[in-house]
């Protein structure tokens, strides 16, 4: 393994031994910069922040370093921490990348949200009792003299994302509860984005110009390309979509020239400009009667709602004619929970 060497940079060192018994090296930094490493495969261990007991929170980090010069591509995966099917792209995309000849440099940080995977949460769990648990994806890119999500995110953004990045993709998946197909979101004002997003050959597309605090919106404004994949649903593990989701990250690799081969676009996603939320009105157990990506028309039945003996309480119907792009999976639902997402 490659030891990273750059000057006034304080390296420690961990041996860990994998399930086949070699030994590898894990460089443990504060900053990275990929333009100082040498060519191969490196495997490293980011200092994003102290956690309240004053211990480095490490973040694993993978960096595909080619010998030529060419795109430098950031994939994240994690910032929520219940959506594992966007861990798990990252993984099979790091796995496709060994041993491939690489111009420019990819680097692969697939679990931004350590407290949050480790507790099966959305969320970012704070120690701080002023600060509350947090969607990290709404506070990117951070703050210096902020609270505590906010500092953690302020050390990731400007001491790993942003200075070894000239493209971005991060991967997500629907919420624990309710489920995706293959979508993406894209600002189809950056002709980079939207060729991106094409190249994913995923179901479903949302022309969408983004959101503040959003990892895609701080990407883009700060002038790098970038687009949100949703991987189907969250927890659980969907092979298909994990696997197709891993295609066209490669795609866009190719698409770069970071790669060999040939871009392909083969599908024809549903490309959309709007999205129809549909709420639980109160707490009860809600039974689809939709499916994913089924058309349906104004006043169309979606869903209907029980209590707790099984009696009827409610039904939902659509407000308006479009395309399901997400339903429940888990039948209780609080009030004001997800029943169905319709996408025009």
């Amino acid at each position: 393994m490659d030891n990273i060497s750059r000057a006034g940079l304080s390296i420690q060192m961990e041996s860990k031994m994998t399930s086949n018994n070699q030994v590898h090296s894990l460089n443990y930094v504060h900053r990275l910069d990929v333009n100082s490493l040498t060519a191969g495969e490196h495997i490293l261990n980011f200092a994003v922040a102290t956690n309240a007991i004053g211990q480095w929170q490490h973040l694993p980090v993978r960096v595909f370093k080619g010998e030529t010069n060419g795109c430098r591509v950031m994939i994240t995966a994690g910032v929520h921490g219940d959506e594992q099917n966007g861990i798990m792209t990252a993984m099979k995309v790091a796995q496709r990348l060994v041993d491939q000849k690489i111009a420019g440099c990819v680097t692969i940080v697939p679990m931004i949200n350590l407290t949050g995977i480790l507790h099966h949460s959305r969320d970012f769990i704070a120690v701080d009792p002023d600060t509350s648990s947090s969607n990290l994806n709404r506070y990117f890119p951070g703050s210096a003299e902020g609270n505590e999500v906010e500092r953690y995110l302020h050390s990731l953004w400007n001491n790993l994302l942003l200075p070894n990045a000239d493209l971005a993709i991060d991967l997500h998946t629907q919420t624990t509860g309710t489920c995706y197909p293959l979508y993406i979101f894209a600002d189809y004002r950056i002709e980079q984005s939207k060729a991106m997003a094409q190249l994913m050959n995923a179901d479903v597309i949302l022309n969408d110009p983004g959101e503040k605090g959003v990892l895609e919106t701080a990407w883009n404004t700060h002038h790098v390309p970038s687009i949100t994949v949703e991987v189907g649903s969250g927890r659980y593990y969907e092979a298909e979509l994990v696997e197709r989701a891993a295609d066209g990250v490669m795609n866009i690799l190719k698409s770069k020239h970071v790669i060999a081969g040939t871009a392909e676009v083969t599908a024809s996603p549903l490309e959309g400009t709007k999205t129809i939320s549909i709420k639980a009105k109160q707490g009860g157990f809600i039974e689809p009667q939709v499916t994913m990506m089924q058309e349906v028309e104004e006043g169309e039945l979606l869903a209907i709602q029980y209590d707790a003996l099984g009696i009827e309480l409610s039904r939902y119907y659509a407000p308006e004619s479009g395309t399901v792009l997400s339903h429940n999976l888990e039948t209780l639902r609080a009030p004001g929970s997800l029943v169905v997402r319709l996408i025009k």
